[in-house]
């Protein structure tokens, strides 16, 4: 058997976080600079090795403001830690599971996401491609992600819980 790499596509995939604010709705953010790779033994994404890095600096909620905070100590800091990380430990096609370890802030924990692989197909300029869907939550508490206010309500400005959505497209190397 031979080793396979694929690249992310990054014009076809998306990465978002989605986070509770004011306790009645979803802010949703993303890193425009990403970078993935996952090796196969052959075309075998059963035990494939995964690996994400995303550049902490491109965070973006579409709001300068808030991605400003974003950057700062309270959050990423992305001048310390330039980079979130996943490197995955097992991925096992027929649980339709990940695990891995997150590393953000230079804290590294143990995760699992649920994926949905969708196949893979060539495009109209003959690269194959292989897709992918990945759905999960963390604490961002466990990556001393802490920084909140309460409101005068009850409750806090930001939720501790993170969604993970993505939708993930790679290229064959050549």
């Amino acid at each position: 058997m031979s080793t396979t790499t694929w690249a992310l596509d990054p014009t076809h995939s998306e990465v978002l976080f989605k986070v509770k604010h004011l306790m009645i709705t979803n802010v949703t953010g993303s890193f425009t600079i990403v970078k993935a790779s996952i090796e196969t033994k052959d075309n075998d994404f059963a035990h494939a090795k995964v690996s994400f890095i995303a550049d902490a600096a491109s965070v973006t909620t579409n709001n300068e403001q808030r991605d400003a905070h974003l950057k700062t100590g309270d959050f990423f800091e992305p001048e310390k830690y330039p980079e979130l990380k996943f490197e995955a430990t097992d991925y096992t096609a027929a649980t339709g599971k990940i695990t891995g370890i997150l590393t953000i802030k230079g804290i590294s924990k143990p995760v699992t996401f649920d994926v949905e692989f969708h196949g893979t197909n060539k495009d109209p300029w003959g690269n194959e491609k292989a897709g992918f869907s990945l759905k999960g939550k963390i604490s961002r508490k466990d990556w001393n992600l802490n920084w909140n206010a309460a409101l005068e309500s009850g409750g806090v400005l930001v939720s501790d819980e993170v969604k993970i959505d993505a939708e993930v497209q790679f290229v064959k190397a050549a």
